[in-house]
């Protein structure tokens, strides 16, 4: 096996374990509040382009998580929804920080990191949900 091949499957090995490793954590942010779970996704899709077509194509055909990836990848848009929890939860973690042991400079860098993060999230479009029963073009009322 030349060269060539050997970084090819490399890098298609590499990709693909991004993939699968930001899908596991997306997966894990299910269950476990402060763990996002669109953010991997969008990240494991994008690695499985890379290296993994097949579960780029799961991805992007999910029923619940297709939707959101495609909205992301065709117009930067993020539902209200998911804007709502994520800020959220970076609330519920700064004020749970600040009960907690954590170093002093952590408690004063990270709430305005996570309120740019909010504010930046906000800032972005939400996606437009097209109705089959109406039709844009009618112009009859």
């Amino acid at each position: 096996m030349n060269s060539l091949k050997v970084w090819h499957w490399l890098k298609v090995l590499l990709w693909r374990l991004l993939a699968i490793k930001a899908l596991l954590l997306g997966l894990l942010g299910i269950p476990l509040p402060g763990l996002p779970t669109v953010p991997f996704l969008l990240l494991s899709a994008w690695a499985a382009g890379k290296g993994w077509p097949a579960l780029e194509l799961w991805l992007l055909q999910h029923p619940r998580y297709g939707p959101p990836i495609l909205a992301w990848r065709q117009h930067g848009a993020v539902s209200r929804r998911a804007k709502w929890l994520a800020s959220l939860m970076m609330t519920g973690s700064v004020l749970l920080m600040w009960f907690s042991a954590a170093p002093v400079l952590l408690k004063i860098i990270l709430p305005p990191f996570l309120a740019a993060v909010a504010t930046w999230l906000w800032l972005r479009p939400e996606p437009v949900s097209v109705n089959p029963m109406e039709n844009p073009h009618d112009q009859s009322t």
